[in-house]
């Protein structure tokens, strides 16, 4: 049984077909931008996701270099592991923020300060654990005492 390959060739885009594709993202964007922006995020996102990937491969390699300088009694070498391991936590933190944690498109939301929480609110178990356990405290603060 003869094996065929396939070999994809790449080929650049002329000048006109560039012109065209781009008057089609433009027109796509215009026409349905949460489309657009889902296509585009997609690519954003697993590009964060390798760089975290990388930067968790780094922290390991880092925590390893780390403990071989320290039982060489090599310090140089556990300190260049250090450096590795902080400089690795930082892109995944970075990656995270960027495109893991967050949406592409979205601003960054200043941080709300705790709001009075009206009778109609108590029913509702929205938010998160810390939240809510900020809106009881401050219901204990202004002296309501209904749980």
């Amino acid at each position: 049984m003869a094996s065929t390959v396939f070999r994809e060739a790449i080929v650049p885009l002329s000048d006109e077909e560039a012109r065209l594709l781009q008057q089609l993202e433009q027109s796509l964007a215009a026409e349905d931008p949460d489309f657009a922006s889902t296509l585009r995020g997609s690519a954003f996102e697993a590009r964060n996701r390798r760089w975290a990937a990388l930067a968790v491969l780094g922290f390991l390699a880092g925590l390893g270099v780390l403990f071989y300088g320290t039982m060489l009694t090599l310090t140089w070498l556990a300190v260049a592991g250090f450096v590795l391991m902080v400089a690795s936590g930082y892109l995944f933190i970075t990656a995270w923020r960027r495109g893991m944690g967050a949406d592409a498109d979205e601003a960054p939301r200043a941080p709300q300060g705790p709001r009075r929480v009206s009778r109609g609110d108590r029913g509702r178990s929205s938010g998160s654990f810390v939240e809510r356990m900020e809106q009881r405290w401050q219901r204990r603060r202004d002296g309501d005492h209904g749980f």
